[in-house]
């Protein structure tokens, strides 16, 4: 029988997801990824059988893996803000 994984585990799990998922630059995917990592937790925040919390554990350990190399591939490759995004204001050139 596999060990559980710790509260303390599991929280450094889901906080290093919302990292990378906020490492994203596109929008549309920066916020679907922080959605879904939401939802995943949420729905096992109150299981306490060993063997499913190691299960989504080892799971959502290899989907971080995956979640990082596609942030970086989606970084390389974004495309403009979004006019939802906050946008960053140019900063004016002074002449004085």
């Amino acid at each position: 029988m596999a060990a559980a994984p710790t509260k303390d585990s599991l929280l450094r799990l889901y906080s290093s997801m919302l990292r990378t998922s906020h490492s994203f630059s596109s929008y549309n995917f920066r916020q679907y990824f922080e959605r879904r990592t939401r939802n995943a937790f949420h729905e096992i925040q109150n299981e306490t059988d060993p063997a499913k919390l190691s299960t989504f554990y080892n799971d959502k350990t290899k989907e971080l893996a995956v979640l990082k190399r596609s942030a970086i591939v989606n970084q390389l490759y974004g495309g403009w803000r979004l006019v939802v995004e906050d946008q960053k204001p140019e900063r004016g050139r002074s002449d004085s």
